[in-house]
């Protein structure tokens, strides 16, 4: 089975739908945590018989690279080659808490699944997911919650890092540098699950300068859904 991998940004935006009997849509995500940022998201349609992200099973390079640093390379070839159609970086950068991103979407024949990806901030390698959602054929507007997946790719350690796929961290770009902290020693050693699987959420502390972890146990703190996708058929 061909699976869909994330993408840069930059090669996302150059891809369009050709294909007639094209469906109309119109995506939306909201961001729903208190206080957790996403990185430019993907929202992809494709045939039901691809994937970005298999629950339980091992993430791919490509999903690594999303998860733990936010970068999307990879996925537009493979989207290209079959012929998906993309939403990128709706947001024009990070989501922050409470904040929607829309776009519409014109989708190739065929194309008749969604699934939604982004990383989120401060964490080690937790991201949103949606696995090939059935979009219905009827008009209408259908609203879905995404949970919090963590890629099993990486140790939760809450600590500040550069983001690079097989490195310990996590990315901490602005406008995050000042709300989250350093010095922290680390909250966990290797993750026991290394498949992709709900994520625990952040454990925290509540020190900016030490403690076990780099992440606020008062602000970026969360519990699932994380998201939510409204998605129109027109």
């Amino acid at each position: 089975m061909i699976k869909l991998k994330p993408t840069y940004i930059a090669a996302l935006l150059a891809l369009s739908s050709t294909a007639s009997n094209a469906a109309e849509l119109n995506i939306e995500i909201q961001n729903l945590t208190h206080g957790i940022y996403f990185t430019p998201i993907a929202a992809v349609v494709h045939t039901p018989e691809t994937s970005l992200f298999e629950v339980g099973e091992a993430a791919s390079t490509e999903l690594q690279m999303m998860a733990e640093g936010g970068a999307l390379d990879g996925l537009s070839t493979i989207a290209t080659s079959i012929n998906a159609d993309v939403l990128a970086n709706p947001a024009g950068g990070l989501l922050a808490p409470s904040a929607k991103a829309a776009g519409a979407l014109s989708t190739a024949a065929g194309n008749t699944v969604l699934s939604v990806v982004a990383m989120m901030l401060p964490t080690n390698d937790g991201f949103i997911g949606l696995d090939n959602w059935t979009i219905p054929t009827e008009t209408g507007t259908y609203t879905i919650y995404l949970n919090a997946y963590d890629a099993g790719t990486e140790a939760n350690d809450e600590i500040r890092g550069s983001g690079v796929p097989g490195m310990p961290g996590m990315p901490v770009p602005p406008p995050l540098e000042t709300l989250v902290g350093q010095g922290g020693s680390g909250v966990a050693g290797a993750d026991t699950n290394a498949t992709v699987h709900i994520h625990r959420g952040s454990i925290g502390d509540n020190s900016m300068t030490d403690g076990n972890s780099d992440v606020s146990n008062t602000v970026q703190r969360w519990l699932n859904p994380v998201a939510k996708v409204t998605v129109t058929v027109n």
